[in-house]
Formats: C-alpha cells, sequence, structure tokens
C-alpha cells in the first residue's frame, strides 16, 4: 500500500461489521493515524456537519462502510428509512471527500444491487440488466446510486473512487436481532436458543432451498485495504469466494459447529428472497486479489464471537 503509516484514513461506520473489521486490520498494519467517529457525535445524514467533519480531518483516504443494513423482514418493513438514509449518507460523505480533495475513497455496496433473475455467476456488467428483488429493492437503489455516484465522479473529476460489492459477509461484530439480522447470524442465534434450551425444532423462513455465497469479513476487509490506492480500470468490482451453498446447507454446516441437531421446520415461506446470488469473482482475481478464509473454520470462530457478543 503507497500510503504512509502515519496518512490519515477516515472509517465510516467503524463499529459495525465491515468497518471494525478494517480497522482491525489496519492497526494490525501499524496504520497510526486513523480517523473514527462514534455515530452519536456525528449523523453522516447531515451534510454540514459531514462536511466540516471532513474538512476538518483532512483524510488522505476515506473508507465507507456506514450503512443502513438488515435482512430480508426489516428491508421489507422499513422501506423509506433504507432508501433516504443510505442515499443521504453516500452523498455526504462522498461529495464531502471530492470537495475535501481526497482521491482515494472505497463504496462498499451489495450483491443485491443486481437483477433477482439475473444469470449465474453475477457479472459486474449486469447491473441495471433487469428487476431487483423487491423485498430488498430500496436498499438496492440506494447501494446503486452510490456507484453511480462514484463513477460520474472519476469521470468527471479524475479520482480513484472503487465501488466494492461483496458477497454476503460475516464473522465479529455481527447483528443477531432476529428482527434485523443477514441470514447467517439468525442461523447461528436460532440453532444456539434451541440447543440451549433443548427444542426439538428449529423453525427457518423460507424453504431452504434459496442459495447464497459467503465471505468472511477478515477476507473482505484484506480486500478494501488492497483496492484502496490500486489504480483500475473498473470502479465497480466484485468481492466474493466463487462458491455457493443452500441455505439448508449452511444449516447442516452450523448444526455441526454447535453441536446441536434439532429438526427443520419451515415458516413465512414467502420469504425465501433471490433464489441464487453467486458472484463472478474473475475480475478481482484478474487484478490480483483472492480470498484466503476456509468457510467451516471460519464458521467456528464466529460462533465463538457469538459467544462472546451476544451474552
Amino acid at each position: 500500500m503507497p500510503f504512509k503509516k502515519n496518512d490519515p484514513i477516515f472509517i465510516a461506520g467503524h463499529k459495525g461489521l465491515v468497518g471494525s473489521a478494517v480497522l482491525r486490520l489496519l492497526k494490525k498494519r501499524k496504520f497510526s493515524n486513523l480517523i473514527i467517529i462514534e455515530k452519536k457525535n456525528l449523523d453522516l445524514r447531515n451534510q454540514s456537519k459531514v462536511e466540516n467533519f471532513i474538512k476538518r480531518k483532512k483524510p488522505k483516504a476515506v473508507i465507507l462502510c456506514a450503512a443502513k443494513v438488515g435482512g430480508i423482514k426489516s428491508n421489507n418493513e422499513n422501506k423509506a428509512e433504507f432508501i433516504f438514509d443510505n442515499i443521504s449518507i453516500q452523498n455526504n460523505v462522498i461529495n464531502s471527500a471530492y470537495k475535501n480533495g481526497v482521491k482515494n475513497l472505497i463504496f462498499l455496496g451489495s450483491s443485491c444491487v443486481y437483477p433477482r433473475n439475473c444469470n449465474q455467476p453475477i457479472k459486474e456488467k449486469y447491473l441495471l440488466n433487469g428487476l431487483l428483488e423487491k423485498t430488498n429493492e430500496p436498499y438496492a437503489i440506494a447501494k446503486i446510486a452510490g456507484i453511480k455516484l462514484c463513477e460520474a465522479y472519476n469521470y468527471q473529476y479524475n479520482l480513484n473512487y472503487k465501488c466494492l460489492m461483496p458477497t454476503n459477509t460475516f464473522g465479529k461484530n455481527d447483528n443477531y436481532n432476529l428482527e434485523e439480522s443477514h441470514f447467517l447470524p439468525a442461523l447461528i442465534k436460532k440453532i444456539h436458543l434451541s440447543k440451549i434450551n433443548n427444542k426439538k425444532n428449529i423453525y427457518l423462513w423460507g424453504n431452504g432451498k434459496s442459495k447464497r455465497e459467503l465471505i468472511y469479513v477478515d477476507d473482505l476487509a484484506d480486500a478494501i485495504l488492497f483496492f484502496l490506492t490500486k489504480k483500475t480500470k473498473h470502479s465497480l468490482i466484485n468481492i466474493g469466494t466463487g462458491v455457493d451453498k443452500t441455505i439448508l446447507e449452511y444449516t447442516k454446516m452450523l448444526f455441526k459447529v454447535i453441536g446441536y441437531n434439532p429438526k427443520i421446520k419451515y415458516i413465512k415461506k414467502n420469504l425465501s428472497g433471490t433464489p441464487r446470488k453467486l458472484l463472478d469473482i474473475s475480475l478481482a482475481k484478474k487484478y490480483g486479489w483472492k480470498y484466503k478464509s476456509n468457510i467451516f473454520k471460519s464458521l467456528k470462530k464466529t460462533y465463538g464471537f457469538y459467544l462472546e457478543e451476544d451474552f
């Protein structure tokens, strides 16, 4: 990385799943001038406050991990907040970075920006080639707006703003609130609660047949730092493992990790989401980045973090 170890780097959203992993990795690599701020002290939806903060701190680079995120139920029930909050955060941080001379920025999106029924694996060029999944459409539209904003600023102002589209991410500091969480932390919590309460059944949303790709959050943090200052011809780059499994297969892996084997009962079968989301990661590989973690070992680590975090 061409940064000096004392160059100021702003990590927006440093307490979340991805932001905290980025912060840990930067500290591990001995970067000493890391700019972070609590949400209560800076509302990223407030344009003037964000502009003043970035003007005062003068970061050399910005890593935008902050976002309003949630699982299928939360997305479906809070559409207004998901589109407004995310567009506000993105616009304020990206525009303030440009206005204050920040040349390098990473914007994090999500694989849900791609059409619901597009070809698999999903290439970056499939963006805007079809209809989105209805249950998370507002979030996806917000993230697409962020991608297009970065592309426009790169084109018009010769910047190095990159949009990384990670697949489903898991690891330390995940959200285990069953009303808001993504499928993997929800699975971990449901199986664990079944175990400690000696329940014979576990109730899962959907039908277990939807396929999902997972990436361990430490691998995503590594990708973020890898691409932060790298000059690329592409501003949109998929980040994943290139491997997917059904929700049922992940459930059975977690049975082994947690040491419990309840009977699966499916409820809310309309909440299955997109049938399959497997990213084409050939572009990231072409630039020289590849994931490193083993899925089963990463699930074991994550369950250990859950036991520390959620109790």
